[in-house]
């Protein structure tokens, strides 16, 4: 029977899934392994391994990223991919190199070919093509998710280590980052209705036609997935995947249009103008529906309702705002 803390690194501790996790974990027996970038940049190889090496962590999330919207995408593809692939390879391989038996990558549902059958399965991974927008950072998940199947594959039975990936949807919440270019879409919107409220303006602007159909998921709700996951018996998750295809998505269940997303966030914020949609301006994959029964068939589903995620949400962003 294990006395001693289970040793935990969270990678991007301070981000919205990190410190989701770091949330969780914190009422049980854990020794949390955190650093700042400042303190440890995740670019850097040697001194990933370094830290590895000296600190010897049981268990390590991987949830560290370079993230944004449309606009941020778009803007630094470079750094989305660059970033991104050097955090992943690095961590990944530093966590082998210094005898760490599990490990959990998330990434995101933009892995997925811009036109996916809906709900969209996790076997459609590489089947078609990207979305244009975001395209430089799905490859850098796709990337990590091959990462973790390939070191199971080559040691997973020699080594015994047993690296795990989920795909969430889109995720909001606590930790979220509000700015109206370089943001995601639902903390841009309510940072964009409550200026306009704050002004008095008469209309909001909002980015495509707001057709497109987006599925959201409270970041509360993922790490209680994100733990469901790790702690799941390996012949379990043998079972729900396979070598090749071996990440798990974590959705909501269903979706609704950007549309009625800009509407409930104007309700929200007690916004009473007129929304406007900006057809020039790109609006991403049409649809983005996951298929969650792999995590589904384990009896875990989400809690926290859309209408309720955003209130909590923009109460939480209004205590930052002071």
């Amino acid at each position: 029977m294990r006395n001693a803390p289970l040793k935990i690194y969270i990678a991007g501790h301070r981000g919205m899934v990190g410190s989701a996790i770091k949330r969780v974990l914190s009422n049980q027996n854990v020794e949390f392994l955190i650093r700042t970038h400042s303190e440890l940049d995740l670019t850097n190889q040697q001194k990933v391994l370094n830290f590895f090496e000296t600190e010897k962590p049981d268990q390590v999330f991987l949830t560290a990223a370079r993230v944004g919207g449309i606009h941020a995408n778009n803007e630094y593809p470079a750094e989305f991919i660059y970033q991104n692939l050097m955090i992943e390879a690095n961590v990944i391989n530093a966590a082998f190199q210094t005898g760490v038996k599990k490990l959990l990558f998330t990434g995101s549902s933009c892995i997925y070919p811009r036109l996916s059958k809906q709900p969209i399965k996790e076997e459609s991974l590489l089947s078609g093509y990207l979305e244009l927008t975001n395209e430089p950072y799905a490859i850098a998940k796709i990337a990590g998710i091959k990462l973790c199947e390939s070191y199971n594959r080559q040691y997973g039975i020699s080594h015994g280590i047993d690296y795990r990936s989920i795909m969430p949807t889109n995720l909001y919440g606590i930790g979220d980052k509000y700015d109206e270019m370089n943001s995601h879409v639902i903390p841009a919107l309510i940072l964009k209705f409550h200026k306009a409220v704050k002004s008095n303006s008469s209309s909001v602007t909002v980015w495509g036609s707001g057709e497109a159909r987006r599925e959201f998921l409270n970041v509360d709700d993922l790490a209680s997935a994100v733990l469901k996951i790790m702690n799941l018996d390996l012949n379990t998750y043998k079972n729900l995947s396979s070598d090749q295809n071996s990440h798990i998505n974590v959705g909501y269940g269903s979706d609704i249009t950007i549309r009625e997303l800009a509407e409930t966030i104007a309700d929200v914020t007690n916004f009473s103008g007129t929304i406007e949609f900006n057809k020039n301006m790109p609006e991403g994959t049409p649809r983005k529906l996951l298929d969650s029964a792999r995590i589904n068939s384990l009896g875990w589903k989400p809690k926290i309702s859309l209408k309720e995620g955003l209130k909590s949400s923009y109460e939480n962003f209004l205590k930052m705002s002071k």
